[in-house]
């Protein structure tokens, strides 16, 4: 065996708990991943924390290498990078991200990791996993050059989109939110920043993101004729009101759904996820989008702060989580075994 590792669970919704688990020897086809750091997406994760996935979700809803079932006890997290401690001589030392929960140190198939671009700093490359929903997001309904586009939603996802928008060519993009304070991570990432009620309209797409039935009522007025809003909030078992009388039919507007699980039809068959993820680490070279990373703490303190993420006392974008041995970490060492040693 490689030794112990420690990784978050929820053993039943609301509460959080560190356990220990054992590490097995990589194959001739797997890594052994030393983590640096992890994400919380504060949208998904607070969910999962909560016990709010739908009964009929749970099967859809299931990361890549979660442990345990809805809605407890589960192992349930995405957005992890570390270095590769053992494995193909290609990837051996190498920064990966990979689709794994909070965990230490963990094994996966090689190919199940991702090497991050050696301009991308590693505490930057968490926000992998969320860019990657922008990008599947926009090749669902691709922009145009000049567009009118609002983002509805300054959360995670929605400063994704607009970052990833922000060089598109001619585009006229705008972040919406109710919260002022996300008027400065607009700024960072290079796009305008209104408040709904000042939002400019007649736009050409509209993403929302703001998971609320008042954030998808503005993003229908903010449309043009013939356009379409982009529906990427995730409701989970709430129920939704959607504004269709008026001039919904009148002005023939659209509201489109985009999931990440799967690649948008207009790159199915021609872009691997493999594909995808790679251009979303590579669109992480923008410094602007360190505007994300809203907060960090240690490992050890993931038990309190989920709760905190959850409930909203402790507002965040993409909160990280820095992990012992990691340079500039807050961390403290983990006992000896813990890591293997």
């Amino acid at each position: 065996m490689a030794g112990h590792a420690r990784a978050f669970w929820v053993p039943h919704p609301g509460k959080g708990e560190i356990r220990t688990t054992e590490v097995p020897d990589p194959g001739p086809d797997e890594v052994l991943v030393r983590t640096l750091h992890s994400g919380v997406s504060r949208g998904t994760e607070t969910l999962v924390f909560r016990g709010g996935v739908p009964a009929s979700q749970h099967t859809a809803m299931r990361a890549p290498f979660q442990d345990g079932d809805f809605p407890a006890p589960v192992k349930y997290g995405y957005l992890n990078v570390g270095v590769v401690e053992a494995g193909p001589p290609e990837l051996a030392g190498r920064t990966v991200f990979c689709l794994y929960p909070h965990q230490t140190r963990y094994v996966v198939p090689a190919d199940a990791v991702t090497v991050v671009p050696d301009d991308v700093p590693p505490a930057r490359a968490v926000l992998a996993g969320t860019v990657e929903t922008a990008v599947n997001a926009l090749w669902d309904t691709p922009p145009l050059i000049g567009d009118r586009i609002a983002v509805v939603g300054g959360g995670m996802i929605g400063c994704s989109v607009a970052g990833v928008l922000a060089r598109f060519p001619g585009a006229r993009v705008q972040l919406v939110d109710a919260d002022p304070a996300r008027a400065a991570v607009a700024d960072a990432l290079g796009v305008r920043f209104a408040l709904p009620a000042d939002a400019d309209g007649d736009c050409d797409l509209v993403v929302h993101a703001s998971a609320t039935d008042a954030g998808l009522s503005r993003c229908l007025e903010l449309l043009a004729p013939d356009a379409t809003v982009t529906e990427l909030s995730w409701y989970g078992d709430r129920q939704v009101s959607v504004p269709l009388g008026e001039f919904f039919h009148a002005r023939r507007l659209t509201v489109r759904s985009s999931q990440v699980g799967q690649i948008a039809p207009a790159r199915r068959g021609r872009r691997t996820y493999a594909d995808r993820l790679e251009l979303s680490l590579r669109l992480l070279a923008d410094p602007g989008f360190d505007a994300l990373i809203t907060g960090h703490s240690a490992f050890d303190e993931l038990p309190r702060v989920l709760p905190e993420l959850a409930d909203g006392t402790r507002p965040a974008l993409c909160h990280r989580i820095d992990y012992p041995g990691t340079p500039g970490s807050t961390n403290h060492p983990g006992t000896p075994g813990d890591e293997g040693e």
